[in-house]
């Protein structure tokens, strides 16, 4: 059912050739065709601890367009968890893509206004009769998730100097952090407006001591995409045959390659990027 360890491609084109860069991507997004990427490293920790504790229905949270919200729903179809997804904001019919793939998986889908959401006053929309439930965090973001993100670097066969993930709540790459070698560096691409992302895994996670470098890489906002974009993981698949979403690993590819444009990795590095999935939910080829 899982596809682990993830496999290796070599990337190779004008620019890893102009600038001597070794380049590789982990190809995550093959994990599982419904749970890839990171959202299976982040989730799989905690659905052990739900076993554990005795409780098969999983609680979590995310916007209409979550990977995390698609995925745990997938999970618990595969693995036999009942779920429950609080979703930020109000109903709306027809169910958007990511959202009717989740009720399709049996996921039971509750809406609560942003004021609430944001503090998580979810009891409220609970029906009374709720069984016990394990709760998972948005995104996954919690230590677990951490364990199950530095699997990733222990996967990994070739010496590399810097690793790199797309960012949202910055879990994956905290995780990556936690496993690296002296010598070695994490670059974050932050896909949504952060003040400061360092800041806030330090006051998430503050038992560990990561050093990750965030480079922006939101376009304007998360989930914002513009023509240079588009046609730049088009042209990315064509020559590579790996399809890039628009959301997270698209932007990360861009803004990579603006660094090695830039001089920014010296003379032979080695680079793997993290290709977390997400190609199903924002497919460059389905935008009108």
């Amino acid at each position: 059912m899982f596809h682990l360890p993830s496999p290796i491609q070599k990337i190779e084109n004008e620019l890893t050739r102009k600038f001597q860069i070794n380049l590789f991507i982990k190809r995550d997004d093959l994990i599982h065709k419904d749970i890839p990427g990171n959202k299976w490293r982040k989730l799989k920790y905690n659905l052990e601890q739900a076993k554990i504790e005795n409780k098969n229905t999983i609680l979590t949270f995310g916007g209409a367009y979550s990977n995390h919200i698609t995925a745990t729903a997938a999970a618990g179809k595969y693995l036999g968890f009942d779920t429950i997804g609080i979703i930020r904001g109000e109903a709306y019919l027809p169910l958007n893509k990511s959202l009717q793939f989740a009720k399709d998986c049996g996921m039971h889908l509750l809406y609560l206004d942003r004021e609430n959401y944001k503090h998580k006053n979810f009891q409220q929309v609970l029906p009374n009769d709720m069984a016990p439930y394990y709760l998972i965090p948005e995104g996954g973001s919690n230590e677990l998730a951490l364990k199950g993100c530095a699997e990733i670097v222990v996967e990994i066969e070739i010496d590399f100097d810097f690793i790199a993930s797309a960012c949202g709540t910055a879990t994956t790459i905290a995780g990556i952090a936690t496993a690296l070698k002296s010598h070695q560096t994490a670059l974050g691409f932050a896909v949504l407006k952060h003040e400061n992302l360092n800041q806030e895994i330090n006051e998430k996670f503050p038992f560990i001591n990561t050093n990750i470098i965030f480079h922006e890489a939101h376009f304007g906002a998360y989930a914002k995409i513009n023509p240079s974009l588009i046609q730049f993981i088009k042209n990315f698949y064509q020559e590579q045959l790996i399809l890039l979403d628009y959301v997270y690993t698209g932007k990360m590819m861009f803004r990579l390659f603006e660094l090695m444009n830039e001089n920014y990795f010296p003379k032979n590095s080695t680079i793997v990027v993290l290709h977390t999935g997400g190609v199903s939910n924002a497919n460059v080829f389905e935008v009108k």
